[in-house]
């Protein structure tokens, strides 16, 4: 073999080696021998005379090696980089999905609910107002448990947004702060109009702004209804029955209410405002709903509403005296929230557009409704009896005939278990809050928060 092509040879094969090395070996190659040809030399044997130790001398292959090397492992962590990237945005679209498929546990609604896709056709986009009060943000668990999207206005004067934060979230959920008492524009399908404040102690606060509320807000509510061709739906109460002379009191009766009482604010409030519904079906074509609600209880009460089962509750579970107003003879109806719902989800889904009592026929005194609470709670509390309040009703049951036969409704939780369920939730909120002081029969404005103590 002549000394050229040995020479040749040699240089291929380190080259090769080089290159072979780099493949298997990511880090760059640090070669310690450098190649020296000879053209003198005639034999294959005298090749390894020609390997001389590197000094100073520049090795453009070996620098080549590095630099390759170097630019390989930029472009190993730049897709590094990239894998991570798309990790985190498959994790994101994920959460995503989840989030808009249920709620978030809170400590007020623990439990998680979760919500059907519908297609466009069958998705309605609903308006609830006063939809993060008690009742109006248990209507807004069902709506969003359909599929719908829910548009809540709330100005919360009583409402808390504790009641709905377990949805803020949901891309199908909506809440605008608004007072119903000022215009406002929006596109919905239906409207359930729950605005206003439902407890003697709240609405009687402030008179003029419960009128307000009863007449401006419904009135603002039906332009919308018109406007957009909506069905509206008006949560009414047992209170414009007044102080009844008939028992049970059925829709065909017309009540005893004194005008100028200190309750008139209301229940005249709420009369006016059916008025204002028929009116306009009658001469707009407008869909309407009327819904006379009787007491109603069950998590997510303000705990300083003033109502019945909220304070004997509460009283009872800090062993604090039940206070009754009056002799305790006068009775009292109580059906759980969830009954409720059902039947305001009924109306406004069926036909029938004359007012409908829902209400749970069971009747107690609220003397002994005070000592069920006792005996509930175990509570050493005592019962204390104090004056009675100006136009407190002495009787109060609805007949539920009507919602029977014309939307199919009727209460189906038993009082028990309701109270039994009211009775946790006020215990979450005590453990939270430390102390409760109940609300007297008088006017006083809702507390939120560390005012409740």
């Amino acid at each position: 073999m002549s000394s050229s092509s040995s020479s040749l040879t040699l240089v291929a094969m380190l080259v090769c080696g080089v290159g072979i090395g780099y493949f298997l070996h990511p880090a760059p190659l640090n070669p310690q021998y450098r190649f020296t040809s000879s053209s003198s030399s005639s034999s294959s044997s005298s090749t390894t005379s020609n390997l001389a130790p590197i000094q100073e001398e520049f090795n453009p292959l070996s620098y080549s090696s590095i630099q390759s090397s170097n630019d390989d492992q930029r472009r190993l962590r730049q897709v590094d980089q990239l894998s991570e990237q798309d990790l985190t945005q498959e994790r994101f679209v994920e959460a995503q999905k989840l989030l808009s498929s249920q709620s978030v546990p809170t400590s007020t609604t623990p439990q998680v609910m979760k919500t059907p896709h519908l297609p466009d056709a069958k998705r309605m986009k609903i308006l609830v107002t006063g939809g993060a009060g008690f009742v109006g943000s248990h209507l807004v668990d069902k709506l969003m448990m359909e599929g719908h999207e829910v548009i809540v206005v709330d100005n919360f004067f009583t409402g808390q947004k504790k009641n709905v934060e377990h949805w803020l979230h949901h891309p199908k959920f909506s809440l605008i702060v608004h007072d119903v008492t000022e215009q406002m524009m929006l596109e919905v399908d239906q409207i359930y109009h729950l605005a206003c404040p439902a407890s003697p102690p709240h609405y009687q606060y402030n008179p003029v702004k419960t009128i307000k509320t009863s007449t401006m807000g419904t009135i603002n509510m039906l332009g919308l209804a018109k406007r957009v061709k909506a069905r509206m739906l008006l949560t009414s109460t047992s209170e414009v029955y007044g102080d009844p002379k008939v028992h049970p009191q059925p829709e065909s009766y017309w009540g005893n209410v004194n005008t100028i009482g200190p309750r008139s604010c209301y229940d005249e409030g709420k009369r006016v405002a059916e008025t204002m519904m028929y009116s306009y079906r009658n001469q707009n074509n407008v869909e309407v709903r009327v819904a006379r609600i009787f007491n109603t209880f069950g998590p997510r009460m303000h705990p300083n509403d003033g109502r019945v089962v909220s304070n004997f509750i509460i009283q009872a579970l800090q062993d604090k005296p039940l206070t009754i107003y009056g002799d305790g003879t006068q009775t009292r109806s109580f059906q759980y929230v969830s009954d409720l719902v059902d039947g305001l989800h009924a109306l406004m889904n069926h036909d029938y557009d004359q007012p409908v009592n829902l209400g749970n026929p069971d009747e107690y005194s609220v003397g002994n409704f005070a000592k069920y609470i006792k005996e509930l709670t175990k509570s050493k509390s005592e019962i204390l009896f104090l004056e009675a309040s100006e136009d407190d009703p002495t009787q109060r049951k609805p007949d539920i005939t009507v919602a029977k036969k014309e939307i199919g409704w009727y209460p189906k939780v038993k009082v028990e278990d309701g109270l039994k369920s009211a009775i946790d939730y006020f215990q979450r909120v005590l453990d939270e809050s430390g102390e409760i002081i109940p609300t007297g029969p008088g006017a006083a404005k809702p507390k939120h928060g560390s005012e409740i103590k």
